[in-house]
């Protein structure tokens, strides 16, 4: 079997002796991957003559049968789940070298609609104008069919290697935009190592399905890694599903082909967004992971979210964010699809969905949704700069409808932002890799849920508090008395209205008592404008006091400096 690595060197030096000043290296990926699709299909159907077989069924029954009801024809007679009925493939396309552009377009027209569906959104007729025009289609067809990609050769696992491989390399050629569709390996590593970090021994055996969601599925990294993850570490016989949903065409497009060409179903990825056009919808999921867009506005799908928030079973009936930044909707979203035996969920958020918006705003309800059902199990603070596009603080979060018995009622912090080992270059803002020793410290900190340095643990209701208004009496400038209304009630002063945050964990009163009225003596609280919020202020539960230094200390190091400073002058000046 071929090694991944050597065919996606071998790939990445035809992309570039090819494209190579004819267009910018962040396009050579545009181009590259669907090229690479090609040539893996065309290997599947050289196999056992499933290319000459298609082309002879169909011209055997397109002339007796209906066209929509050829493919399944030719899929029986075939065996594959797609197929060619064009003469042509890269190979053959080299035979006649004037008709280049008009033969390739015959060849993509003879895919079945599932290939021409994942062509179609790649774009390529773009590239393909340019290519031709400056002669350079029939070269890159030619160089490709150099590359072996026959089953027999690269299996699916390592065909999955090379795109991914290829993928990265690509995307840090693009860091201006590939953060919003490739999340580096090592977070998808984590986030899967700890998705399933608790859970090895319930899936072992025989007769194991799971399902793995991901709707901001990208070019499905997440859910490869994921599969790999459990084939490895969990169970290599169980028979695991990948389903995912992607908004933009082109990222749709390799995320399906991905799956074609390493034998998944890629009518388990969908088009569309996943919040206004759930494609998934009354489907129930076993694991769910993802990386939405940070703060990327949902203008979009205002309308479809703002309905649907309105009736009580919908997506998003706890709550809406601001339109600025979609995050938590796609959780909500993820959350409506848990199964009812027990799902897990891992997602990547910035620090908005913590702690953006006061009581009683969509944010704050969304969370006090999450966590008075108990779903959230831990947060983990990651190290800065881990992504392309962004040096941003950045999170996951794990939450599970079935928690065990010692997480119930609890919620997990972990503090790994120093779990890192710098680059030795940076690929656009990253520069920090979190190592898979560092992964199995942090793994091993949620598995031991117990109170450390790094690791945090509290009830549900110690991120709750009650906001409550504190009133204060309107004064009569003239005769400096209190304003009464009819009922001898004093009329509160607005300017002087304020707000208490008083802890779930704290009497009302009692802290009004404390904290208000002793301050405040002709202060009262209007209970009717009572309103619950959840927020969970990270940094302040691992914050380290730093005693401020001495006077003596600080004295010594100025007086340092000044002899310093003395003595290079002098030698400026030559005394």
């Amino acid at each position: 079997m071929a090694n991944y690595q050597e065919l996606a060197h071998l790939v990445w030096t035809v992309a570039d002796d090819v494209l190579r000043g004819l267009f910018k290296p962040h396009e050579y990926g545009d181009i590259t991957m669907p090229f690479l699709v090609l040539r893996r299909l065309d290997c599947i159907l050289d196999e056992d003559g499933r290319k000459e077989e298609a082309i002879n069924t169909y011209n055997q029954f397109k002339d007796l049968v209906p066209e929509d009801q050829l493919p399944p024809i030719i899929r029986q007679a075939t065996g594959t789940s797609f197929y060619n009925t064009s003469q042509y493939d890269l190979a053959r396309l080299k035979e006649d070298a004037n008709n280049i552009r008009l033969n390739f377009e015959n060849y993509l027209g003879g895919f079945s609609q599932d290939v021409r569906d994942i062509i179609e959104n790649f774009n390529l007729d773009q590239f393909i104008e340019r290519l031709e025009r400056n002669n350079r289609l029939f070269i890159f067809c030619d160089k490709f069919t150099e590359i072996d990609l026959h089953p027999n050769q690269v299996d699916n696992h390592t065909m999955g290697q090379v795109f991914e491989e290829l993928l990265r390399r690509f995307s840090e050629m693009s860091n201006e935009t590939s953060g919003e569709h490739y999340t580096p390996r090592d977070v998808v590593r984590l986030l899967v190592s700890l998705l399933f970090a608790e859970h090895g021994e319930d899936l072992r055996g025989q007769g194991i399905i799971r399902s793995i969601f991901d709707p901001c599925c990208g070019t499905g990294g997440m859910l490869t890694i994921g599969k790999e993850y459990f084939r490895e570490q969990i169970n290599p016989d169980a028979d695991i599903r990948l389903l995912g949903q992607e908004l933009n065409a082109q990222t749709y497009a390799i995320c399906k082909s991905d799956m074609l060409i390493t034998g998944e179903d890629p009518d388990n990825i969908r088009h569309g967004s996943s919040l206004s056009d759930d494609q998934f919808q009354g489907q129930r999921f076993d694991y769910m992971i993802t990386n939405p867009p940070f703060g990327v506005s949902w203008k979009s799908d205002e309308t479809a979210v703002k309905a649907e928030a309105q009736t009580a079973t919908g997506r998003f009936s706890a709550g809406a964010p601001r339109t600025s930044d979609g995050a938590l909707l796609f959780l909500q979203h993820m959350l409506s699809k848990m199964e009812n035996r027990g799902s897990r969920v891992g997602i990547v958020f910035n620090g908005s969905p913590l702690f953006t918006g006061d009581a009683g705003s969509g944010e704050s309800e969304i969370r006090r949704w999450i966590i008075e059902n108990d779903w959230l199990e831990c947060i983990i603070a990651l190290p800065e700069k881990l992504f392309f596009n962004t040096g941003i603080s950045t999170y996951i979060w794990i939450l599970t409808n079935r928690k065990s018995e010692a997480r119930q009622g609890k919620i997990q912090l972990i503090n790994a932002v120093d779990f890192h080992d710098e680059m030795k270059r940076n690929l656009g803002d990253k520069n920090a890799l979190i190592s898979d020793s560092h992964i199995r410290h942090i793994v091993e900190l949620y598995t031991d849920f117990e109170e450390t340095e790094h690791s945090k643990i509290y009830p549900n209701d110690f991120f709750g508090y009650t906001k409550v208004t504190v009133e204060r009496p309107l004064i009569d400038e003239e005769t400096a008395d209190v304003v009464r209304d009819k009922k001898g009630n004093p009329k509160p002063d607005t300017k002087l209205r304020d707000a208490e945050r008083v802890p779930l964990t704290d009497d009302v009163n009692d802290y009004y008592q404390r904290e208000v009225k002793p301050h405040l003596p002709d202060s009262w609280l209007d209970r009717k404008k009572d309103k619950v919020g959840y927020e969970i202020n990270f940094n302040r539960y691992f914050y380290q006091y730093t005693p401020l230094r001495s006077l003596k200390e600080i004295t010594d190091e100025l007086l340092a400096l000044e002899r310093k400073s003395e003595g290079l002058l002098n030698e400026v000046l030559g005394l």
